[in-house]
């Protein structure tokens, strides 16, 4: 059983309470533990902007706005030896987990980054 540290709750500052639910429920029988990065929570505009300049989004912050923006949408990155891992092979097990939780748990349909065309964003989930 796995739990958010107490920087990972830090970063989800300003995110929707239900998402902040979610995520607190799913850890606890995720197959591999996870936490928030830096980025995972609320963005500002600048900061968006520094994630589309370095290619790590496809939102600009102005013209373009991330849900990371507006508080409906959150990050995620693996824990796995002791290390941070982006790895699809982590990533994708916790998100059908955190899928799963969402809708039977929440009666939420969360969008995940992987299951877009083009430009997958593994870490991501948003609440249309």
């Amino acid at each position: 059983m796995y739990k958010l540290s107490k920087r990972s709750y830090e970063r989800l500052n300003g995110i929707d309470a239900i998402l902040i639910a979610i995520v607190t429920e799913a850890i606890k029988e995720s197959p591999y533990d996870f936490g928030i990065p830096r980025s995972g929570g609320m963005r500002t505009a600048e900061e968006q902007k520094e994630l589309f300049d370095k290619g790590r989004s496809r939102a600009d912050g102005t013209k373009n706005k991330s849900y990371h923006q507006t508080g409906k949408a959150f990050d995620i990155f693996a824990y796995v030896d002791g290390k941070a891992s982006w790895e699809k092979e982590h990533l994708k097990p916790i998100a059908k987990h955190i899928l799963k939780v969402a809708k039977d748990q929440f009666d939420i349909n969360l969008e995940w980054g992987g299951h877009w065309n083009g430009f997958k964003d593994m870490p991501h989930f948003q609440i249309s």
